[in-house]
């Protein structure tokens, strides 16, 4: 990030989406890092699913929440601090990880947390991502949980509902686009799937069709 922003390689027109877990020690280094950028998401996550918050964290529900909305907090007062000393243009996004193994009830609860922390509205909108990081589910089941998840999140309009799916099964580009027929406003992926782990949504496939 350092070598694009201090070569002046990013048009003016681009925003760089930086990800970075919900710890205060990554979250300055990441705001370090997009010094200087004119247009940021700064997105982060921390681990919702029921096997991780026992596992990693021994935490219960009210404790992964916690994580969750320190970290917006620290986040909307580092953005406040650089916005007033460089005017940059920055957004929020957040993710559950592990959405598709997340009691969907909690993952709403936790969304909303920290769209009341980054004082998300309708005219600027928090991106909400709701990752199968995991491909644990048919496509047909991780749409019913995104039409789920905006049917009852409250005030859905302050949200941008975007989708991040992974290709274990082999059938991300169907996640991504019952996902979109469900409701959701927004995909994530790369270039002819080749990403992460097993693979992301490839972008080309869907921008085909």
């Amino acid at each position: 990030l350092r070598t694009l922003i201090e070569g002046n390689h990013i048009p003016d027109d681009v925003t760089v989406q930086v990800l970075v877990q919900a710890r205060e020690e990554l979250i300055r280094k990441t705001f370090e890092a997009v010094r200087g950028a004119k247009n940021v998401i700064i997105h982060f996550y921390n681990s919702t699913s029921t096997l991780q918050r026992k596992v990693v964290f021994g935490k219960v529900m009210d404790g992964i929440i916690d994580i969750a909305v320190q970290g917006a907090r620290l986040i909307r007062q580092l953005t406040e601090e650089e916005v007033a000393r460089s005017g940059m243009n920055i957004r929020y996004e957040y993710s559950p990880e592990s959405f598709t193994g997340t009691e969907i009830d909690f993952s709403i609860a936790i969304c909303e947390a920290d769209k009341e922390e980054m004082g998300a509205t309708k005219e600027n909108p928090i991106i909400i991502n709701l990752p199968s990081t995991v491909e644990m589910c048919t496509p047909n089941t991780y749409a019913d949980q995104i039409e789920y998840f905006c049917r009852n999140m409250k005030n859905r309009e302050a949200a941008i509902i975007s989708l991040h799916p992974h290709n274990d099964r082999g059938t991300g580009v169907a996640s991504a686009e019952l996902g979109l027929m469900a409701g959701a406003d927004r995909i994530e992926g790369t270039l002819f799937g080749n990403g992460e782990r097993t693979g992301n949504l490839d972008i080309v496939t869907v921008a085909k069709r």
